[in-house]
């Protein structure tokens, strides 16, 4: 994974033959109440490694364009308008980095959050890639094509397995955080990016704690155990990670730490 060029809303990376483009979509400030602990409770207290904004807890929100040149495939959306104002700066980004939103086919979702799945739907109302065929989803998450997002039902491509979407992509259910919460395994010829959602919320924290939780996992046991296994995966040789809520641009390598694990940014 090489770092190729940036700016201030994307960066682009090569991938072997692919090539990589991480789009900011903003940020969200959450309290830090969110974290849980092993017992389900709130955190006793923010470990002081963890930095905070204004008291709260601040995660980028990232999206991931992933192409051969030939076909793309786009992992989450942000959140348009449909969410907090910081929020919303993925179609800048896409002119920021060149790519044309008219090119966009397939379009996979790792999960029903707002801030993942908002995107999809211009804040005109209109559709955001108006090329679009397939939005992939795990089943356990279909549900949230309705209201704004009703358009687009007839493109949903439910995921209840591995599911080749392309040659070089593979979805993969891991639910826990939601039902139908899903994380993409790029392949190319450098190794494999497993573009994940929600996995991890805060990575000062919970590479280090990985048993910390949040408040919104639906599951918290669950996706406890969605993040051990892919960490695990992740310290092989070969293996990245393309994180929503890592930050920004959000694609790192992990290794073991003395505690727990540790994420060394690709910039």
């Amino acid at each position: 994974m090489r770092f190729r060029s940036g700016g201030r809303l994307h960066a682009r990376f090569e991938f072997g033959e692919l090539h990589v483009v991480s789009l900011r979509d903003g940020y969200v400030d959450m309290p830090p109440t969110r974290l849980r602990g092993e017992n389900g409770r709130a955190l006793d207290e923010v470990p002081s490694g963890v930095p905070l904004a204004d008291g709260n807890l601040r995660l980028s929100v990232n999206a991931f364009f992933i192409g051969d040149g030939t076909r793309s495939v786009l992992v989450d959306t942000g959140a348009s308008n449909a969410y907090h104002d910081t929020m919303g700066s993925i179609y800048d980004a896409f002119d920021e980095a060149g790519l044309d939103r008219g090119e966009v086919t397939d379009v996979a979702i790792t999960h029903r959050h707002v801030d993942h799945v908002g995107g999809l739907i211009a804040p005109d109302g209109s559709e955001a890639f108006p090329s679009l065929e397939r939005v992939w989803i795990g089943a356990g998450d279909a549900s949230v094509f309705t209201d704004r997002l009703e358009p687009l039902r007839d493109r949903v491509v439910p995921i209840t397995g591995p599911a080749a979407i392309t040659d070089w992509v593979t979805a993969v259910p891991t639910p826990g955080h939601t039902p139908g919460h899903t994380i993409y395994d790029v392949r190319s010829n450098a190794g494999h990016l497993l573009v994940w959602g929600d996995t991890v919320h805060v990575p000062s924290l919970q590479f280090e704690q990985p048993w910390v939780t949040w408040e919104f996992d639906g599951d918290q046991s669950q996706a406890r155990l969605a993040r051990a296994a892919l960490l695990e995966q992740l310290v092989q040789p070969g293996y990245f990670v393309a994180g929503a809520h890592l930050d920004s641009p959000g694609i790192a390598r992990v290794t073991r730490a003395v505690a727990g694990y540790q994420a060394q940014p690709i910039s």
